[in-house]
């Protein structure tokens, strides 16, 4: 069995497509077609159904698919013991990253696991944590970096970093001392993160705590992306509750004010998570294992 007809098949498995799974690895759409139908013409089975435009996978090209990964990564682990040096290993890491982590967490991470191994490409998308989480299930990535969990036996969480959320306004908003209670912002113009944020659920629970219903805020607005919601705030177009983490920088450069909240006692921990029944490349298990080790040494 060709190791590299298996990483073909496991790529058009991962994308759903023979056009894509060609882009990602550079090879022509042919090429891979011929690399599969070999496969297929080699174990005298049947690894994919044409349903529309996708491809979906057979029951044997599932159990086939399980093998590919443990046999590739076998594969990988050879040439790791083989090499002298680390450094020489290549390939890719999928991260699925919420929006705090993805601007505040992740850059320094992959800083220092790029020590080690300066060759690995990293391909990051931002979702919010919901879709981080829904990710990481469906195996479309490697690793989630998230502000919330979503409970499923399938999914291994590792605290990476505590902190908790403020009020920012505008500099042209005007409220007494450092700390405000959440009865006195109900009527300034609010702007939401949406509804599959850790932000929005962590918010939510503090409303319910103290007894006040979510349409009592005066919400104009729910916004996905945490810089754009940060500008609605410097332009004085409303207020918001956000991380510590994003806002302090703003705060010390005297573009918005930041304030803490009676009784918002409630802090959370950002999490690194992955699919304990998704078989990890070696280097997305170097990456959490890095992880893991940098915490102990913090810890």
């Amino acid at each position: 069995m060709d190791l590299h007809q298996l990483y073909v098949f496991t790529k058009v498995v991962e994308h759903k497509s023979f056009s894509k799974a060609a882009e990602d690895i550079f090879l022509s759409q042919s090429t891979v077609s011929s690399h599969i139908q070999g496969l297929e013409k080699m174990l005298g089975i049947r690894l994919f159904d044409r349903v529309g435009r996708e491809s979906i996978l057979t029951p044997q090209g599932e159990r086939l698919y399980q093998w590919a990964l443990k046999l590739l990564l076998i594969k990988d682990q050879a040439l790791l013991d083989l090499k002298q040096g680390m450094t020489e290993l290549r390939g890719m890491v999928k991260i699925a990253a919420s929006s705090v982590p993805g601007q505040f967490i992740i850059p320094e991470m992959v800083k220092q696991f790029r020590k080690d191994y300066p060759e690995v490409l990293f391909h990051i998308n931002q979702s919010s944590s919901k879709i981080v989480a829904e990710k990481v299930l469906n195996g479309s990535v490697d690793i989630g970096i998230l502000g919330e969990k979503y409970e499923d036996d399938k999914l291994r969480y590792i605290p990476l970093l505590k902190e908790r959320l403020v009020l920012i306004t505008s500099n042209r908003v005007e409220l007494s001392g450092g700390t405000v209670n959440i009865q006195d912002i109900v009527e300034y113009p609010f702007i939401m993160r949406n509804s599959n944020s850790g932000t929005n659920a962590i918010l939510e629970r503090f409303l319910k705590k103290n007894n006040i219903a979510k349409d009592k805020l005066n919400i104009f607005a729910y916004i996905e992306d945490g810089q754009s919601l940060i500008q609605f705030v410097m332009q004085d177009v409303g207020i918001s509750i956000i991380s510590e983490i994003a806002a302090r920088g703003y705060a010390a450069k005297d573009m918005l004010k930041m304030y803490d909240i009676n009784g918002f006692h409630d802090e959370r921990y950002f999490y690194l998570v992955y699919n304990i029944n998704k078989t990890q490349s070696l280097l997305s298990k170097l990456f959490i294992d890095s992880t893991s080790e940098d915490l102990a040494e913090k810890g």
